[in-house]
């Protein structure tokens, strides 16, 4: 029989993000689907405590397949053309731990569905699972239809190699906050042959230059270049199954604390509540009226348990507390630069 769950990536830094979706799975997904936290670094108090009281969570532990994928990552990275650019030019993921998402294809689970911290989940993930049995990657996105200089993959390049022409990549473009998959894809041989594509025959160059050191953007190369199928909802030639899905940008209808898309009131796989900060989720639930759109959504789920410990009324920061986190991040990035 073919076992299913579900991954994300966490640690104590986004512990509310964590809850919520946890408590979004299970009313909107399943009270029973295993659930697999990847650790994306040592932090991790809140996050075993919370595991202790969930008997369908767990903490994934297999080291070797963390440094396997974060040693590819980090050589990939090393040998592409930006590495040489000053650190003022890196982005504030740079060396982050972002790809130990990958370790997804050497859990325990035959078919599995990833979601980032920062989503919550809005309906039943059965068609997902329904398509792997036809696809080995399923997404639910629009990043096939960015524009060429903010694609993943580098399109002009790799149309000059010959491998592809624009035709064939650009539907295959797609994003990791939220996926289907199979264990036992990118076994430790497939991976070494795409490491010397990347470095050797400077394959690294056709990932895009805005997204060095970005997990999507790699996965992007590695479901391109393993050649297995994709599907992609956005994609489907159902329009039900056209919707969006991003917390700042689209337009979503909520009913019984479930969101819809506005237009034909479509469900949803996930809400993403990307470009919000973890920092801001956090005030959110102490109290603070923060600016992340569908706050009432998020809050609903976060302390869907607990709902004694839910803010009665939000009241928005101060104009020094503004002020004074401004200069915070100014001050941040002079020490980002000169470290």
């Amino acid at each position: 029989m073919v076992s299913q769950g579900i991954y994300t990536l966490a640690n104590d830094v986004v512990y509310d993000q964590l809850i919520a979706l946890l408590n979004s799975i299970e009313v909107n997904v399943s009270p029973s689907l295993p659930i697999c936290i990847i650790p994306y670094d040592e932090r991790l108090d809140k996050v075993k405590a919370e595991i202790k009281n969930r008997p369908n969570l767990s903490l994934f532990e297999n080291q070797s397949s963390i440094n396997r994928w974060e040693n590819f990552a980090h050589k990939v990275w090393e040998a592409h053309p930006r590495n040489k650019e000053s650190k003022a030019s890196r982005p504030r993921w740079y060396k982050g731990h972002l790809h130990r998402k990958f370790v997804a294809f050497d859990g325990q689970f035959d078919q599995f569905i990833f979601y980032e911290a920062d989503n919550l989940a809005m309906k039943s993930v059965e068609d997902v699972f329904k398509k792997l049995e036809d696809y080995d990657f399923v997404f639910d996105d629009w990043e096939h239809r960015k524009s060429t200089e903010n694609a993943a993959l580098n399109i002009p390049i790799i149309e000059t190699s010959g491998c592809y022409t624009e035709e064939q990549v650009r539907p295959k473009i797609h994003d990791a906050s939220f996926f289907g998959s199979k264990k036992g894809l990118f076994p430790p041989e497939e991976l070494a042959e795409l490491e010397d594509k990347l470095i050797n025959k400077r394959e690294v160059e056709w990932i895009n230059r805005i997204g060095w050191w970005d997990d999507v953007f790699l996965y992007n190369y590695l479901t391109l270049r393993s050649e297995r199928p994709i599907y992609n909802f956005t994609q489907s030639s159902d329009g039900q199954d056209r919707t969006g899905n991003c917390a700042d940008a689209d337009p979503f209808v909520s009913i019984d604390n479930v969101l819809y898309n506005e237009q034909g009131l479509k469900p949803i796989h996930r809400i993403h509540y990307m470009n919000y900060s973890s920092a801001s989720f956090a005030r959110l639930c102490q109290g603070e009226d923060a600016d992340i759109n569908y706050k009432d959504t998020f809050l609903y789920y976060r302390f869907l348990k607990n709902p004694d410990q839910k803010p009665s009324q939000l009241t928005p920061p101060t104009s020094l507390t503004k002020a004074t986190r401004k200069l915070q991040g100014i001050m941040g990035k002079i020490k980002r630069t000169i470290s």
